[in-house]
Order: structure tokens, then sequence, then C-alpha cells
């Protein structure tokens, strides 16, 4: 697959190490506008839909940072209840799609439903961007912490990363380690034998030769990894059994990173908290393993490389247009 001009962008499954070094390589282009607090006009004109239909913080207000900081301007809705898009009249997901591609050049979409950004792409005749389908994919997610792993270490090849917390049911999890499966790192796989990933992921990463091992403590790995990936617990995959996990839920805390590497990153995507509170302790934020934050500003740089690269902005091969 080829990310380029009205092209969408509803899994990180089917892209290929190509297409993933191209969007590290244009988000590194264009993100001097977030590192400068400047705009620039490579989508001027251009218009980016915006239709959460889950609450939203960091995807929804990146995504609108990212079409502004190239010169564009958004329209949309941050919640269903105040659109026909739900409630007793509600219209389809179709409809409203059909309806909204007549406003805008691209559409960005978070729905509850798995496949409900697959179902908006089979109708809309503008780009789709998925912000994330129930459990299944969150791209832009997966892409952006693929990129921070980057920007942090220079490489996606030959490191140790630890993914930890729940792997079956977040959507942002299953983005990365489909991204990660095109480079040559080392995984380590630790949550508790109900969170682990599924058969399909498993045999993604044999298919590709890539080593992986599962834990079910992070003290098992923490002194190998040269990144350290946590989740939250998500609530909608784990149905009666959320309370007994959220106890023994992995956290982490100074602790917990004794005896890690100097240079050992630490990742989030945030919130990182639960009812039981911080999933890392705030004590972790003054040292220098703490990079979540930084993830938030290079995940502007990122869906902005995906909307200039999907409008036709910049050709794939980098070039601005």
């Amino acid at each position: 697959m080829t990310i380029g001009r009205g092209a969408d962008v509803l899994t990180t499954e089917d892209l290929s190490r190509r297409d993933i070094e191209q969007i590290i390589g244009v988000a590194d282009s264009l993100g001097s506008a977030v590192e400068t607090r400047t705009s620039l006009d490579l989508l001027a004109g251009k218009i980016l839909a915006t239709l959460f239909f889950q609450s939203s913080t960091r995807t929804r207000l990146s995504f609108e940072s990212a079409m502004q900081r190239l010169g564009g301007s958004v329209l949309g809705f941050a919640d269903a209840q105040s659109s026909r898009a739900t409630g007793e009249r509600a219209e389809s997901l179709e409809d409203t799609v059909r309806t909204v591609e007549h406003y805008a050049d691209a559409i960005v979409i978070r729905h509850p439903a798995q496949g409900a950004a697959k179902r908006a792409a089979e109708v809309a005749s503008v780009p789709v961007l998925n912000g994330g389908d129930g459990t299944n994919q969150h791209p832009s997610q997966g892409l952006l912490d693929a990129y921070t792993i980057w920007r942090e270490k220079g490489t996606l090849d030959g490191l140790s990363i630890a993914l930890v917390g729940d792997l079956k049911s977040t959507r942002g999890m299953h983005s990365l380690v489909y991204t990660l499966s095109n480079f040559r790192s080392r995984l380590f796989l630790v949550s508790p034998p109900e969170l682990r990933f599924g058969d399909a992921v498993k045999a993604r990463l044999r298919q590709r030769d890539l080593k992986f091992h599962e834990a079910r403590s992070v003290d098992e790995v923490v002194s190998e990894v040269d990144v350290m990936y946590v989740t939250r617990l998500n609530k909608e995959g784990t149905g009666s059994a959320y309370e007994r996990l959220l106890r023994e839920y992995p956290r982490i805390t100074l602790d917990t990173l004794r005896g890690c590497k100097d240079d050992l990153i630490v990742m989030h995507d945030l919130p990182r908290s639960d009812e039981l509170g911080l999933q890392i302790d705030s004590l972790v934020d003054a040292t220098p393993h703490a990079k979540y934050f930084s993830e938030v500003k290079y995940g502007v740089m990122v869906r902005m490389a995906l909307l200039a690269l999907v409008l036709g902005a910049v050709e794939p091969g980098g070039e601005c247009l």
C-alpha cells in the first residue's frame, strides 16, 4: 500500500516498511511548524471533518491542530449527541458520511463499533482516516508511537521493546504491533494471561520471523528493554473481569524502574489514570525516561504527515507540491 492522494488510513496491518518510513520522513520534514508554533500553507483552502462518536482529547485536538498547522480548517462534532448521528431520529453512519463529504476534503472518524471506519470509507469519495474503531485499530496512534521511538532512539531496528498492559483490546496497541512487525526489534509482551494478544497478532509476528516473549510482570524484563510502552486497561474489552484485572494491572513507579537501562524510554498512550490512580507514577515524569508527553507533540507531526499525504500536498516520496 502507498499512502498518497486520496488514500484511506484505516489500519496499519497493510502498511509496508516503506510506507512507514515515508510517513516518518514527511512528519520529520513538517515537524518544524510544531516545534516553532508556526503554520504552513500546504493545505490552505482545504477542510477536515472530525466525526467523533466517542470522546477524545488528544486524537481530536491533535488532528485539528495538524490541519490548522498546515493552513487548513476544521469542522465536525466532538459529541454525536449534538448531531443527527445518534439519538431517537438518528440517521445511519453511511448517510452521515455521505452528507459530510460534501462539506470537507477529508474525514477523521472515531466510533465505538469495530469496522465503522471501513464502512465510512466504502461510501465516502474523500479520504477517511480511522481515529479509532472499537477495540480494532487506531492507526495514527500506532504510527505516532513508532515515530516517537524513532525520534528518541534513532531507529526502529535492533531494539528491545516491552508492550505492557491490555494487549488484547487496546486498539492503539494493535496498530503499534503491526507497525513494529515491519522492523527487526525484539518484543516483550507483558500482560496478564487474559489480556494477551490474540492468535492473529502472534501469527503475524511469527510470519515476519520477529522474536517475541510473553511475560506477566514488568520486573521480568525491565533490565533488558530499551523502550517500555504502557497502555491502560480497556474496560470495554474485559467485561465482568474488569475489577479483578484492574487490581492486578501493571503500574510503573520509580521502584519499578530500578535496574533499568539509563536510556530507557517510557511511553503511554494517555490518559494514564483509572479508578485506582496513575498507571505511571507522577514521580517518573521528572526522569529522563518519561516520553509520554513528547508523544503528544510527535502526534501532531505524524497527523500533519498523514493529512498532507492523503490530500496530495506532499508526494509519497516526501516532496511538497
